[in-house]
């Protein structure tokens, strides 16, 4: 189970003409559709949901938890509207690269530049983290000064399109982190990047 990609809707529903109450798990998908799983598990039993449109009715520990039940969607959105609504957006990644030795872009990542503004826009971001990357081809601390150069150049260009300076975090990780390992001294597009988090 990812525990990162699972949201899980919990709530204690007391019933009309009982004593007891009744406690209902239901879980919904991430953005990219996954539903993950979750075993709940007390003294009389256990069971795995893993299923949309499934939910878990657990009367009290003194009872075996149900085998998971339908639930229609209209239900689970009236029933957890309030936590639905708390419920954040994932951060949204993009990649940009570089040309070798240098702060200026590749074409491909130049396009990008209009989806990352887009992004920022659609939820009124002011947490954007821009993280810089080098290959492994120059001295380590070339690299680190070279990283923190192409960061600061896409901080730039954010900035001077509208983006609040104080919004946008940048660091440097020079040849740290590679996203393709190398041996040192070897050149490696993919490692020439800066990756731009948008929470």
């Amino acid at each position: 189970m990812n525990i990162n990609r699972l949201f899980v809707l919990f709530i204690t529903i007391f019933l009309a003409g009982c004593a007891g109450k009744n406690n209902l798990i239901v879980l919904t998908p991430d953005a990219g559709g996954n539903v993950g799983a979750i075993e709940f598990k007390n003294e009389k039993g256990a069971v795995v949901l893993d299923e949309q449109g499934k939910a878990i009715v657990v009367k009290d520990s003194q009872s075996p938890p149900s085998n998971p039940v339908p639930i229609a969607e209209a239900d689970t959105q009236n029933i957890f509207r309030e936590a639905l609504s708390a419920k954040p957006l994932a951060p949204e990644s993009f990649l940009l690269y570089f040309e070798f030795n240098s702060n200026d872009l590749t074409a491909e990542s130049t396009n990008i530049i209009e989806k990352i503004f887009q992004a920022i826009n659609d939820r009124n971001s002011q947490d954007i983290s821009v993280i810089g990357h080098t290959d492994r081809a120059g001295d380590p601390d070339y690299n680190l000064n070279l990283s923190m150069q192409r960061a600061s150049a896409i901080r730039d260009l954010l900035v001077t399109r509208g983006v609040k300076n104080e919004f946008v975090r940048v660091s440097s990780h020079g040849e740290n982190n590679p996203l393709i390992p190398t041996a040192d001294k070897v050149s490696e597009a993919r490692n020439r990047r800066v990756e731009v988090v948008i929470r």
